[in-house]
């Protein structure tokens, strides 16, 4: 039987979740998969005294070189999260020939192309299936489980934080600031839930999905992305009105040799099996030329979701090593086809625009003539209430039209005197 000996780098909530599950799971993975996965040493800063006491004969360090220069350890796992030190953890584990197992998007989405190719040189492996939907693994499915296929089209519900946040605002009626402040009541949100709301960690995870399953190395900076903070309860409501409701999507397109890429919330018809999609679960949809179409769905967020994730990669990388010496680093770093980015500004679709203006002859006209002189055509126009006095909203969808056209267009609605707040506009998608 070979033994596969761990380093464990970041005892938070995921690390102590894969000890509990190596630990609990020892014999069943030893009988099943022939492998005997041994943690000899953990590293943090710092730990709980309470757990501290339960790590028996683990040896504990707060210098995780100690783990990077251990001869014994087979594989590094890397769960502090962020930018620094994580990055000169993994690279250091590669340079010293240990195979790597992360759950960080942000080096693999930022520097994946570099470290698969230092992984390569070094003949070891990265296993990074929780850095993107947690414990469904989706990695897997299309570097392994489906591969051949080419990918015409990703859909994902990346962020269980900000699906809650629109499943409770659109079930419960809460406002925004509500849904948030429950989200984070329940554990599902941090106390600065920032790089959720506002997009960037679906961003993060569409670079690894977009590396991976059309082969394009992207900077999240070249992603465009939207979060979710001007989404009103009154939307997800009038869009239900239409059969409709709103997700924050990370989506990919490949056309020809080009592809677009964009973070967005997104109204998709309620038929759809990513309408279903509620609370923390995340899902993707694959558009594949072989398969057809692919749906993962599963949870996202959660200790033991996210530690099952990082558990399985750990038995793949023993099962891969113990039995044909070959490595699997998730993608290789070369390009194999010179795709281009579209520009945000080129890109089409259909818009739901939420306007409040005064409710006065008029106005109507000058905002239809606005959108025309742009060249965007209305396919209906609701006015949702009636007042003299105060401004009401006037909803209106769109039929297909560029990006640069609808954000002019509104820029110069936004200045007329009866429109009284920020125009709001969603793109919406027919899948």
């Amino acid at each position: 039987m070979r033994r596969f000996t761990i380093g464990l780098i970041g005892l938070g909530t995921v690390g102590s979740g894969v000890i509990q599950l190596i630990r609990s799971r020892h014999r069943y993975v030893q009988d099943k998969y022939g492998v005997d996965l041994q943690i000899k040493t953990v590293c943090d800063l710092k730990i709980d005294p309470k757990f501290k006491r339960t790590l028996g004969q683990t040896a504990y360090t707060k210098d995780f070189r100690t783990i990077l220069n251990d001869p014994e350890i087979d594989v590094v796992t890397e769960l502090i999260g962020g930018h620094h030190p994580a990055l000169e953890i993994i690279q250091g584990a590669l340079k010293n020939s240990k195979h790597v197992v992360t759950a960080n998007k942000a080096v693999i989405s930022n520097c994946g192309r570099e470290l698969f190719r230092l992984a390569h040189k070094m003949e070891r492996g990265i296993y990074f299936e929780t850095a993107v939907l947690a414990g469904v693994p989706i990695i897997k499915t299309i570097a392994e489980g489906i591969a051949g296929n080419r990918y015409n089209g990703l859909y994902g519900i990346v962020n269980g934080t900000c699906n809650y946040i629109l499943s409770e605002m659109e079930t419960n009626k809460l406002g925004f600031n509500e849904a948030v402040k429950l989200a984070q009541a329940k554990g599902y949100a941090e106390s600065d839930p920032t790089l959720d709301i506002n997009g960037m960690d679906s961003a993060h995870k569409l670079a690894i999905l977009v590396s991976l399953a059309m082969g394009k190395f992207l900077r999240v900076q070249d992603i465009h992305t939207e979060g979710i903070t001007h989404i009103s309860k009154e939307d997800l409501y009038y869009a239900d009105e239409m059969g409709l409701t709103i997700k924050l999507l990370a989506i990919a397109k490949k056309k020809g040799q080009v592809i677009e890429v964009r973070v967005h919330p997104t109204l998709i018809s309620r038929k759809h099996p990513l309408a279903s999609v509620k609370g923390v679960n995340n899902a993707v949809l694959l558009e594949a030329d072989a398969v057809g179409d692919v749906l993962l769905v599963g949870q996202g967020a959660g200790q033991m979701s996210a530690a099952s994730g990082v558990f399985s990669d750990l038995i793949n990388l023993a099962i891969a090593n113990a039995d044909t010496d070959r490595t699997w680093i998730g993608d290789n770093p070369v390009e194999i086809e010179q795709l281009g980015l579209r520009s945000m500004d080129e890109i089409e679709t259909e818009f739901y625009i939420r306007l409040m203006v005064l409710d006065r002859p008029g106005v109507l006209s000058r905002i239809t003539g606005i959108l025309g002189k742009y060249g965007i055509s209305i396919a209906s126009v609701t006015q949702k209430a009636v007042s003299k006095n105060t401004a009401v909203p006037l909803v209106m969808l769109t039929h297909s039209a560029k990006e640069r056209a609808v954000r002019l267009a509104l820029k110069k609605i936004g200045q007329l005197k009866a429109v009284k707040a920020r125009p709001v506009a969603i793109r919406m998608e027919e899948l």
